[in-house]
């Protein structure tokens, strides 16, 4: 599995999450399967929550494990620290001819959340300002066309 790139706080959350699938989620599914098998019903309402709780175990178990293998492969990264090139963890504003500034947070895919400005490194736009500075103008192939960005700040 290809390396992880998490910020320090993407990773607590990370963590957070795995300890609570393992010690509170997995204990609320079991009890629910066992108190659905234990109606001992065998009608078509008890089948239902059989395999809605049998369902929702798999997912919890799969969940769990999508966790443990995302974080035995992550490196952190430290937001901020390179001031000059941009980088994964690097705060950068961007602007488009003819349209306003906008700041992004250059992320792993694990913590891409564009609605925040947090954009994932493997992203057309992430992938495209990587390793370049302020004042370049790069170009961004994206899947409806290529544009160009100018980079104004790099933090």
């Amino acid at each position: 599995m290809s390396t992880s790139y998490l910020t320090q706080h993407g990773y607590e959350k990370l963590l957070e999450e795995l300890e609570h699938l393992r010690s509170v989620r997995r204990e609320e599914v079991a009890a629910r399967l066992a108190e659905a098998m234990e109606d001992g019903d065998s009608g078509i309402d008890n089948d239902a929550e059989v395999d809605a709780a049998k369902n929702e175990q798999a997912f919890v178990e799969g969940r769990i494990r999508e966790l443990e293998m995302l974080l035995a492969n992550v490196k952190v990264i430290e937001e901020g620290k390179t001031k000059d090139t941009v980088q994964i963890g690097s705060k950068v504003t961007i602007q488009e001819d003819g349209t306003d500034p906008e700041a992004y947070t250059i992320v792993g895919a694990a913590e891409t959340d564009p609605s925040n400005g947090r954009i994932s490194n493997v992203s057309p736009l992430g992938r495209a300002l990587i390793d370049h500075k302020a004042g370049e103008e790069v170009e961004v192939k994206a899947p409806n066309g290529a544009f160009k960005v100018k980079i104004i700040k790099v933090e």
